[in-house]
């Protein structure tokens, strides 16, 4: 067989291997493909293991009786076997037919064989199949596109696009996983395509484009491939290119996103607050080029972008069907953004009461990848110490001073018992000794704020 290399080894888990030999032995020919082969090459541990075989699904049904199985998939060739609580992809080889959806096949055909089968897979790099004993199946130069760091369709590019849309974003989130290119022909049809994106689900359009903010080379990628991208999020195009002013910028809108998003540092964020973060920093400037102004001085200036990007994020992620928290926090934090912060601690203390912790330690974060991707001036370095020094005070404020009304060392019913009638009375108390507490005018303890109320006739 052509593309036929027996001496490469890959090591294959206990379980998947278990697997294989079942099939094997049960007279069908087995091989483990794809992304675990890929990963495999490239020193990755793989996430999954996936197998095609020569045996039918009701064959690997057979084979495999003694395991719970999955059948969801049954109809395109797959059956998931549970071993060990892990559902391990069987797929009988298949020919795709006709896609009329730009997404999914209206019918597969099983075949005996493997070589149609990796013919009609997407990238070469995940064209490749693997058995122990038998060695490495490459039929369309995967391996050598792996040590290229290219992204090249099987065969011809614009039949894979037009088969399957979300292959244009798949080539590109795989690129900014993996820090590779596509490959020229693979590019030239991504682009000429891209508008075919609009065919995939939101919900797709929404998992490729958070995985590849999640990469490691999302901002290479991001800078590389806006135009592409741009068939996903058509706010991306109005960036290319929309420059800035001098002064501050060095880079045009598109540009300073792709550095910003680079530059993030999500260290010590959990998933939920990284991924808010990554989001917020790809949606901040989107709004830019339409509130885009030039002064008497020929400088480009952006008012009211903060406001007009919060709705823009808000309009873009619940287009994409996003989940609500992130909705909610990546346009609140576009929103402020660009705003100054305050110094004194009455104002940090108003901005933790207003905010809380969590979203400001985002915002600072948000701040700083945003300056980061500034040019490198005194202005830029004095603004980044000023988000330095406010995240420090805030950070030791949270831990130390009140800034809610749970706080407080008295509460609803304390004040009920010294004589405030219950209803709106107790609320705007309440939030009448907050205000004097954080402004530093009370100390929070019961008696001076109880002798506080007194003095002002409300006891």
């Amino acid at each position: 067989m052509s593309g036929h290399e027996p001496q490469i080894k890959i090591s294959i888990p206990a379980a998947a291997s278990r697997l294989l030999g079942a099939l094997r032995r049960a007279g069908f020919e087995a091989y483990v493909v794809g992304g675990c082969v890929r990963d495999s090459l490239l020193g990755r541990t793989p996430g999954d293991w996936d197998i095609c075989t020569s045996a039918r699904p009701e064959q690997v049904r057979t084979v495999f009786s003694a395991y719970r199985q999955i059948l969801t998939g049954e109809k395109h060739g797959t059956v998931a076997v549970i071993v060990g609580g892990t559902p391990y992809e069987i797929t009988t080889y298949r020919v795709d037919g006709q896609y009329h959806d730009s997404r999914h096949p209206d019918a597969v055909q099983f075949v005996p064989q493997v070589q149609p089968d990796l013919a009609r897979r997407d990238f070469t790099i995940n064209a490749m199949a693997y058995a122990p004993g038998e060695g490495l199946i490459d039929l369309y130069g995967g391996r050598s596109d792996l040590h290229a760091c290219l992204m090249r369709c099987v065969g011809d590019p614009e039949e894979r696009f037009a088969e399957d849309a979300l292959r244009i974003l798949r080539a590109v989130r795989l690129a900014a996983q993996l820090d590779f290119a596509l490959e020229e022909a693979t590019e030239r049809a991504a682009l000429d395509m891209r508008q075919s994106i609009q065919n995939i689900s939101a919900e797709r359009i929404y998992t490729e484009l958070d995985k590849l903010l999640a990469a490691p080379a999302a901002g290479k990628v991001l800078s590389r491939y806006g135009r592409i991208l741009a068939g996903a999020v058509p706010e991306i195009e109005p960036c290319i290119g929309c420059t800035q002013p001098g002064r501050w910028h060095c880079y045009d809108v598109w540009q300073h996103t792709a550095v910003a998003v680079e530059l993030l540092d999500v260290a010590g964020m959990d998933d939920k607050n990284a991924r808010i973060l990554r989001w917020s920093v790809f949606l901040h400037d989107l709004a830019k080029p339409e509130c885009r102004t030039v002064g008497p001085d020929g400088a480009a200036h952006f008012p009211g972008h903060n406001q007009a990007g919060s709705k823009m994020a808000r309009s873009i992620l619940l287009r994409l069907k996003a989940p609500t928290y992130l909705v909610e926090s990546a346009s609140a934090l576009v929103a402020i953004h660009d705003g100054a912060l305050p110094s004194d601690d009455a104002g940090i203390l108003n901005m933790l009461n207003r905010y809380g912790a969590a979203f400001l330690q985002r915002l600072c974060r948000l701040k700083l990848a945003d300056l980061a991707a500034h040019a490198r001036n005194a202005g830029v370095m004095q603004r980044e110490q000023q988000v330095r020094a406010f995240e420090g005070r805030m950070l030791e404020l949270s831990a130390t001073a009140c800034y809610t009304v749970g706080q407080l060392a008295v509460n609803g019913a304390s004040l009920m018992d010294a004589g405030i009638a219950p209803g709106p009375a107790v609320g705007k108390a309440l939030n009448t000794l907050l205000r004097s507490v954080m402004e530093g005018r009370l100390p929070n303890e019961k008696a001076a704020l109880l002798a506080a109320l007194e003095k002002e006739g409300l006891l």
